[in-house]
């Protein structure tokens, strides 16, 4: 073994993931948009590594040659033995290394490559499976690469964060050849997960006596099942991205997660807090035009009294909640009527399918309404300038108004009604504004048939299916999916299967409320960290302890609470979604990932952490780490009895971190540790001051030794009583001195048992607390 030491407090990092400069799903969003974050803490240390698309690639990434003579020396070597690869910077905020491998460049090793992964790991391959021979192509090209670079580079420390197991191979295959790297797996959702909820089975609650095997044999997938099982147990640190998530992995991939890296977005706050209600009031106005040129003939709603609603995502028909969005919308439709309410909701579900081309109707929609606006338009222009005319030459003499037959011509008449008449329609507004390819067993049409949702004049629920993605240049519906999201007033996302939930948390930055499931996890999230998520415009509706029929009336009756709103209370729920936008603001999150990878270095090289007392960095009665300052400001922690603040000056609100995600108490790694990042936070975005407050939860001491109490099927155990704890602080406060607040029910991550996944919060006595900002002010 190399006598020279490895620099533990400036490490390397390479970012794995298939998506990088290459977008398939929501994994490209999320190292896209926490590149910023990365890049602050690592700079130059930092490259992110992918597969090669030869579509995309060429304008997202602009080639260079790397300055690391290691790193230069390895591609050299790499590409002597046939290997083809980009290096350069991807063309994105943050500006990162960016490093492509050519798959295809190496499928003449294929075989030989799937006959070393049977010996050495017992994984079988089928022949014809492309996405897995692409992963195992990838994979061991990045082992190799890393294998190579760490030979040649030996005065740092190397971490590998791998996303998913499209890229997870390289995990086992370094740990199997001891490549001297740090290794970290991020699961976002697990495959037999997906397969599972998938199939009408009750899985939360069978998690625990599926034959894991088996039901991956059966769905054909035993050998991804297989890569994903190994990238997870061999991996330093193993994470998911919800505590929904670590319940399923813990039960399916058999290992318990260190912790939970929450997705993030790039927040960006106005300067005023009108500026996004301006943004609303655009964006509907665009939508008003699609929905008269969409109901033209039967267009007699007020637009005034109209909701626009949506749910957005992949087409997976039940993971993603659409057949009970359907049906809510049925029993909506029915309240509406009954109540004879005047409000018309308009519910938009945006998911692409396979398609033939835009219907006739939805084209020639559009296409009258245009004719007759440009007509108006013009008539228009003709009365002004009459009207003008005959003003002026009154020469102030008399005051005779002009009639209308004076402004009106005749020709202008009877292009008007040719134009109205234009207008006729025999046929209802079509639900879909595609010719679907398989239109009579397509789910969601199925569905809409059954509950008869047929946009008839007397529903109070007319519904538009858009089975493609949006974008600016669509002739029916011209809007970027970010522009329709603003001009909707509720997004709705009652999803089954919901590893976290980009959609929802896109509509909370935004300032639109959402409704989500305590199934996802982002709704876990926003349910563990806020006291009555629902007045802050975050709906959840309970999928895990009642039955589907209640749930569907547990999702109608939100949606009708939400139509009987006056449009001052939309504006301020509006108001009140939007500053819920710090919490999802990676400035925030992306502590969580330090964390992770701080973790696995520890876990790592424990010698460069662990003095001979046992603890991390510290010697006896020393305020200083042993290893002259880790570099993150880390401070001295207190005793146990003192407990812990539920705000750190990150950017003046309290952060899943602060009260408990990562599982790192025997590595002695807390949230004190990292107060000192300087993420950079700009003087704009202070928070601005709200005439209400944002009550914030936070945990209670003697709940947090409860394993799995934010997550399904997480049973309780004895623990100690809150009046025990509480007895114990006033033993203690002889000893040590008293805490500088008197909250008692905030919690510090060390009270949690070892390899247990901490719940992000667990409410006790259904108190909760206000959570002060940096300046003072009440969220």
């Amino acid at each position: 073994m190399s006598e020279i030491k490895r620099d533990t407090k400036n490490p390397l990092l390479f970012e794995c993931a298939w998506e990088v400069a290459n977008k398939v799903g929501g994994i490209y969003t999320v190292i896209k948009t926490k590149v910023p974050v990365t890049v602050s803490e690592y700079g130059d240390r930092y490259c992110l590594i992918g597969p090669l698309s030869y579509k995309s690639a060429p304008m997202e990434v602009e080639a260079e040659e790397p300055t690391d003579p290691h790193l230069a020396g390895t591609l050299d070597s790499l590409r002597a033995a046939g290997v083809k690869s980009l290096y350069g910077r991807w063309l994105i905020e943050g500006n990162p290394h960016v490093l492509l491998f050519d798959t295809g460049s190496q499928y003449i090793r294929l075989d030989e490559w799937k006959g070393d992964l049977w010996n050495l790991a017992g994984i079988p391959t089928p022949p014809n499976d492309h996405e897995t021979n692409e992963t195992i192509v990838f994979g061991y090209i990045v082992a190799w690469f890393l294998g190579e670079y760490v030979s040649r580079r030996l005065d740092k420390a190397v971490v590998a964060h791998f996303h998913e197991w499209q890229a997870g191979l390289a995990i086992p295959l370094c740990r199997k050849r001891h490549i001297d790297v740090t290794t970290v797996f991020t699961t976002h959702a697990t495959l037999l997960g997906r397969y599972l909820c998938a199939g009408s089975v009750d899985f939360y609650n069978n998690l625990q006596y599926f034959d894991v095997d088996h039901e991956a044999g059966k769905r054909g997938i035993y050998h991804r099942y297989c890569i994903e099982r190994s990238s997870a147990h061999c991996a330093d640190v193993f994470t998911t991205v919800s505590h929904i998530t670590a319940y399923e992995s813990e039960h399916l991939l058999k290992r318990k997660p260190d912790g939970v890296l929450p997705n993030g977005l790039n927040v960006v706050k106005f300067q005023a807090m009108h500026e996004f209600q301006n943004l609303h009031q655009t964006a509907k106005s665009k939508i008003n035009d699609f929905v008269r040129g969409h109901f033209y003939g039967h267009y007699d709603f007020n637009l005034d009294d109209t909701l626009y609603m949506f749910t957005a995502g992949r087409y997976e028909y039940r993971n993603k909640g659409v057949d009970m969005f359907i049906e809510s919308l049925a029993r909506l439709n029915y309240r509406l009527k009954k109540s004879d309410s005047k409000t018309t909701v308009v519910a938009f579900i945006i998911m692409p399918a396979s398609t033939h081309s835009y219907t006739i109707d939805a084209l020639k929609g559009q296409a009258v309404t245009k004719q007759l606006r440009d007509t108006v338009t013009e008539i228009q222009n003709r009365i002004g300038a009459r009207l003008f005319e005959y003003a002026i030459r009154t020469n102030g003499e008399h005051v005779a108004l002009p009639t209308p037959d004076d402004l009106l011509s005749e020709e202008d008449k009877v292009l008007l009604k040719r134009r109205i008449f234009a207008l006729k329609r025999n046929a209802l507004p079509p639900v879909t504004t595609h010719n679907m390819a398989d239109d009579a067993n397509d789910p969601i049409l199925s569905q809409i048939r059954r509950v008869q949702l047929f946009n008839s004049q007397s529903d109070r629920v007319k519904v538009v299916f858009h089975p493609d993605f949006l974008n600016s240049n669509n002739p029916i519906l011209g809007m970027d999916y970010e522009e329709f999201v603003r001009g909707c007033h509720l997004g709705v996302f009652p999803s089954y299967y919901e590893p976290w939930g980009y959609t929802p948390a896109e509509c909370t930055v935004m300032g639109i409320p959402s409704i989500t499931t305590n199934l996802s996890g982002f709704g876990c999230f926003m349910q563990d960290l806020i006291e009555r998520p629902q007045d802050e415009g975050c709906y959840i509706v309970d999928r895990r302890s009642q039955s589907v029929d209640d749930s569907v009336n547990h999702l109608t009756d939100h949606m009708f609470s939400f139509c009987t709103k006056t449009r001052r209370q939309r504006i301020n729920q509006r108001n009140r979604v939007e500053r819920l936008s710090p919490l999802l603001d990676w400035k925030n999150l992306g502590i969580e990932y330090s964390k992770a990878r701080q973790l696995a270095l520890r876990r790592a090289y424990p010698e460069s952490f662990y003095g001979e007392s046992g603890y991390a960095g510290y010697e006896e009665g020393e305020g200083e780490d042993v290893d002259g300052g880790f570099g993150f400001g880390m401070e001295r922690m207190g005793p146990q009895s003192v407990p812990a603040s539920p705000r750190y000056k990150m950017s003046g609100i309290a952060t899943p971190g602060d009260i408990g995600t990562l599982t790192e108490e025997m590595q002695v790694l807390g949230t004190s540790d990292y107060r000192g990042i300087p993420w950079p936070v700009s003087a704009e975005e202070e928070d601005e001051g709200y005439p209400f407050p944002l009550v914030m939860k936070v945990r209670s001491r003697a709940s947090s030794i409860l394993s799995g109490a934010s997550t399904p099927g997480g049973g309780k155990s004895k623990s100690l009583s809150e009046t025990d704890l509480r007895k114990a602080d006033a033993a203690l406060s002889h000893v040590f001195p008293p805490p500088m607040t008197p909250s008692t029910t905030s919690s510090d991550k060390a009270d949690s048992p070892v390899g247990e996944i901490s719940p992000v919060s667990t409410k006790v006595g259904e108190e909760a607390e206000e959570v002060k900002g940096v300046n003072g002010k009440v969220y």
